[in-house]
């Protein structure tokens, strides 16, 4: 398949592909792939969903590599000494910032309370009263949008600067990327918006009243950040000769810490990041709708892949080597 090809199968799609809004990609450090759909351009944002948690993977690293954060079995609730912890919960003490990242800390009930973090003034207090539970750390997967919070205030109290800040400073601006701006308080009309609005979005960050973005979704992004950051990734934390996250972490990050079930396509998981098969060094942050940051260390290749929201849409890897790899060889 050539480029041409590419841009009109996405083009007259009427199926999983047709909410495609932008693809790039970069392999050998060259910029390969720059298209674009739906009257979106290269430079504009959308909200990448939970392609945000493995930005977050990232800052966390980035905060260990600083001494921010001592080690990644360090007790969450060391970071709060402030918070009042409820009657009778005991797990929350033993709860870790590596339990975050793995996506094994345990919460209480069995669904998670969108509506009273999301209508709270503080997200990140509000999700640690979940946080827990009678069941003890029992080291099984749950998959916890909302948890990741917690790790967006951790990283707050631990460096004493906005988690947007800490993003912009220490990330983004250093890869050359747009600095992103807080989203700011807003109704449940808006937040709906931020989900469903097919238009392209500021370089902004969803955030709670206080000013705490979300740490598991409302990232903007387009896909060429997204390419960049996957760049970064593949050059073990460097990019053009600059080194931004440790190797060290980088390779923890993405090493399987834990096997996924039927759900989640029996893909490994590291920190926060997808490995989707056993024997491949190809690794994705991925998030609803398609959108992806895709890293192949065999190809020496990272794409990027922004989407409009269009449900049941997941995993884009089989897409992108089946449709996006050949075209880049062409």
């Amino acid at each position: 398949m050539t480029k041409e090809q590419l841009h009109k199968y996405v083009s007259e799609s009427t199926g999983n592909e047709s909410n495609i809004c932008q693809i790039y990609a970069i392999k050998d450090n060259e910029v390969v792939l720059d298209d674009c759909w739906h009257g979106f351009k290269t430079l504009d944002a959308m909200n990448v969903n939970s392609v945000t948690k493995g930005i977050m993977a990232l800052l966390a690293g980035i905060a260990l590599d600083r001494g921010y954060i001592k080690n990644l079995d360090q007790k969450v609730i060391d970071f709060f000494p402030d918070y009042i912890v409820k009657r009778g919960e005991k797990t929350i003490y033993d709860v870790t910032i590596r339990h975050l990242l793995t996506m094994t800390a345990p919460y209480k009930g069995r669904s998670e309370p969108w509506k009273k973090v999301c209508t709270s003034p503080d997200f990140t207090l509000a999700i640690l009263d979940y946080l827990g539970g009678r069941s003890g750390i029992t080291g099984e997967f749950r998959y916890a949008t909302l948890g990741i919070q917690i790790l967006a205030g951790i990283i707050e109290k631990a460096a004493d600067e906005k988690c947007i800040d800490f993003a912009n400073n220490n990330l983004f601006v250093p890869l050359n990327l747009p600095e992103r701006i807080a989203h700011g308080d807003s109704s449940k009309e808006d937040q709906f918006d931020f989900f469903m609005n097919k238009n392209p979005r500021k370089y902004e960050w969803y955030s709670d009243p206080r000013g705490c973005v979300t740490a598991g979704w409302g990232l903007c992004m387009s896909a060429r950040d997204m390419a960049a950051i996957g760049a970064m990734v593949l050059g073990s934390g460097l990019y053009n000769g600059k080194r931004i996250i440790s190797e060290e972490y980088i390779k923890d990050m993405l090493t399987p810490h834990i096997k996924l079930g039927e759900r989640f396509g029996f893909m490994n998981y590291g920190y926060l990041w997808y490995k989707p098969y056993d024997d491949k060094d190809v690794y994705a942050a991925i998030g609803d709708s398609g959108n992806i940051i895709y890293v192949n260390k065999e190809e020496n290749v990272s794409v990027g892949m922004t989407g409009t929201f269009k449900p049941r849409i997941f995993d884009r890897v089989e897409f992108i080597e089946q449709k996006v790899l050949p075209s880049l060889n062409e």
